[in-house]
């Protein structure tokens, strides 16, 4: 079991760090609104490489991010109402990777990562606008892009608000956290790319919504819920959940858990974690010495954190390019 008491938090002045990320070489990257990915340093300062495009009327909103194969990041696009995924270089300049799907633009968009094939998995979280219309436990109109080298197309439908997907490291499977129905799928992966009946392998409990996701070595999958605080780590063959880390303000997690319950989750509900340190913790990338220790990433607070684990990491692709 983790403690909050060994949580340490790092940097400050940033925007809505919802997505960590940690090179090979141990350089830690994050999401940030400001319109890019912050680099940090060991002394707690970072430095913003920001993407400047006029054609996003909103300007970048990074949401996850994932190193590309050439060393640039690539940035799952939350726009107040477009979406897509975009590419961003180290010095600032972005692109368009992908802006539509069969033949409709891709709504804002929640996360993408490349596999250890160099597909890019791409997930978008909801078709309803605004998203919050969606923040209900019959939540199903997200899903997921394959894009290869057969071309982009929705490989999966249908989702109660699609997050973090990853395939597991052994590539048989698909993981995905569906946030407001409030579960971790898994879904059988084939070589062409295709995809088999979605399994139901986790129901989370009270305040639990699964937001990031990562595996350790043993094969486990870690996860990260918001509101509730706690970093959860799941037995896929037996389908059993572990609360590994518990952050949350029981009084704030009942009253999130009344409203979704009830069908009218609204965004005040989710601007506050109440008490929490943990600001609506979001991602999980485990690294440091025999990768046993982790950085997290959240929603409401200016800085990143660092905690250690109990247990090592399973190094991801970008470790190997």
């Amino acid at each position: 079991m983790l403690r909050v008491e060994d949580v340490s938090f790092h940097g400050s002045g940033l925007e809505r760090p919802e997505c960590v990320l940690v090179a090979r070489d141990g350089t830690v990257y994050s999401a940030d609104f400001r319109g890019g990915v912050a680099e940090h340093a060991a002394d707690g300062t970072h430095r913003l490489i920001r993407g400047t495009t006029a054609d996003l009327p909103s300007g970048l909103k990074p949401n996850g991010i994932a190193f590309d194969r050439d060393g640039s990041f690539l940035i799952a696009h939350l726009g107040a109402e477009e979406g897509g995924v975009f590419r961003l270089t180290r010095t600032g300049d972005v692109s368009p990777v992908l802006r539509e799907v069969d033949g409709v633009a891709l709504p804002p968009t929640n996360y993408a990562t490349r596999d250890a094939a160099g597909h890019l998995w791409i997930t978008v979280s909801t078709r309803l606008s605004p998203r919050q219309r969606d923040w209900r436990p019959d939540a199903a109109s997200g899903f997921i892009v394959l894009m290869d080298d057969r071309g982009a197309r929705i490989v999966a439908d249908g989702l109660g608000y699609t997050n973090e997907c990853l395939p597991s490291p052994d590539g048989r499977s698909l993981y995905v956290n569906e946030t407001y129905s409030r579960h971790l799928a898994r879904i059988p992966l084939h070589a062409d790319g295709t995809l088999g009946p979605k399994e139901r392998l986790v129901a989370f409990g009270e305040g639990e919504f699964p937001d990031g996701l990562a595996f350790d070595i043993e094969g486990h999958v870690w996860v990260t819920a918001i509101v509730a605080n706690r970093l959860l780590r799941i037995d896929p063959r037996a389908g059993t959940v572990t609360r590994m880390l518990d952050g949350g303000d029981p009084a704030h997690v009942a009253r999130v858990e009344a409203a979704w319950r009830a069908g009218r989750l609204a965004a005040r509900d989710l601007a506050t974690a109440g008490s929490s340190a943990l600001a609506n913790v979001s991602s999980l990338a485990f690294a440091g010495p025999g990768r046993r220790e982790a950085w997290l990433g959240c929603l409401l607070a200016g800085h990143i954190m660092r905690t250690p684990m109990p247990v090592a990491g399973h190094p991801p692709p970008h470790w190997s390019w």
